[in-house]
């Protein structure tokens, strides 16, 4: 038994495998460790919290996919409720569809008794007003001052404006052995209204084959979409390779499809992308685009933080 995430959630692995322990399956340990960080207001790319759109809403986007049955729920661009996860489970458990969007998403939500709230909280609002007025001198917002210090923004916005992106994807292997994933975002900081990544995308953002493994991603969210990550993640592990082996030549594959604009001057991939692997044996990875990166892991062991092993590393 054990559980992995990205490296945002080591709340999310110690909750789930506490789950596993009592013998709970492993759909419902990721879920709830995946509910963890969307219930974190810290954690500035996952439900509560989450830093919004262009516009200053926040749209969460999450999916679940279930080893035994092999069924996958999702929504998409949903509004005003902070834990997708548990949604996207009730959509795979209480209908035939996969995937519920925008006003779909919402009004099931609510018939299934969730509250709506406003997610932005203080921090969020304000890293968002900043990031509207700091962007371009060509419009009617003031260049802001010193009043943002407090907020650490030369974390979030260097001299590009980069835009953070960031998710939370859970994986466990329960005590029968199988195996089930939850990943959950609000996806790209300031994105366009109504832009959906790779997250609720079954075989993008997530996948799992009971009898082979699972895979999940964080990072660029439409290198996934267009090379179908996940999904091939799992079937090289199909095919008799390792979850790192087989995660090291996703990435390659989507490096040698990154588009030119998204190539630095050596020609390579200059996106994050991150891809966390688990079989049925226990054996897990977490690979990366670029080095320095890390996954969460809790088991018998403990909680703790593992190197990712990377495709590409920096040059000093």
């Amino acid at each position: 038994m054990l559980s992995i995430a990205s490296h945002n959630g080591q709340k999310a692995t110690s909750a789930a495998f506490d789950l596993l322990q009592q013998k709970r399956p492993a759909l419902e340990a990721a879920v709830e460790g995946a509910t963890r960080v969307e219930d974190d207001p810290e954690e500035l790319t996952v439900g509560y919290g989450g830093l919004p759109n262009e516009d200053g809403v926040v749209e969460l986007d999450a999916a679940v996919m279930d080893g035994p049955t092999h069924r996958g729920g999702a929504v998409a661009a949903m509004r005003n409720i902070r834990h997708a996860t548990r949604v996207a489970r009730l959509v795979m458990e209480q209908t035939d569809r996969v995937l519920l969007a925008g006003e779909g998403a919402l009004r099931f939500a609510l018939a299934n008794g969730f509250t709506e709230e406003n997610l932005l909280t203080d921090k969020s609002r304000r890293m968002w007003l900043h990031w509207k007025r700091s962007r371009s001198e060509n419009d009617d917002w003031i260049t802001p001052g010193k009043e943002d210090a407090d907020l650490d923004l030369e974390t979030y916005f260097k001299q590009q404006f980069f835009r953070p992106t960031g998710t939370v994807h859970v994986a466990a292997l329960d005590h029968a052995g199988d195996l089930a994933c939850a990943t959950s975002t609000s996806g790209h900081a300031f994105k366009m209204a109504g832009r959906v990544g790779d997250s609720p995308i079954l075989g993008a953002g997530l996948y799992v084959d009971n009898a082979v493994g699972s895979c999940g991603s964080i990072g660029h969210g439409e290198a996934n979409l267009e090379n179908c990550s996940s999904f091939l993640g799992v079937e090289l592990m199909r095919s008799g390779m390792s979850p790192e082996e087989a995660g090291l030549e996703v990435l390659r594959r989507v490096a040698a499809n990154a588009h030119p604009r998204q190539r630095d001057e050596q020609g390579r991939a200059k996106f994050h992308l991150q891809l966390f692997l688990l079989d049925p044996d226990g054996r897990r990875a977490g690979v990366s685009m670029w080095d320095g990166r890390q996954f969460a892991v809790s088991d018998s062991g403990g909680t703790r933080l593992e190197d990712c092993t990377p495709l590409q590393v920096r040059s000093e």
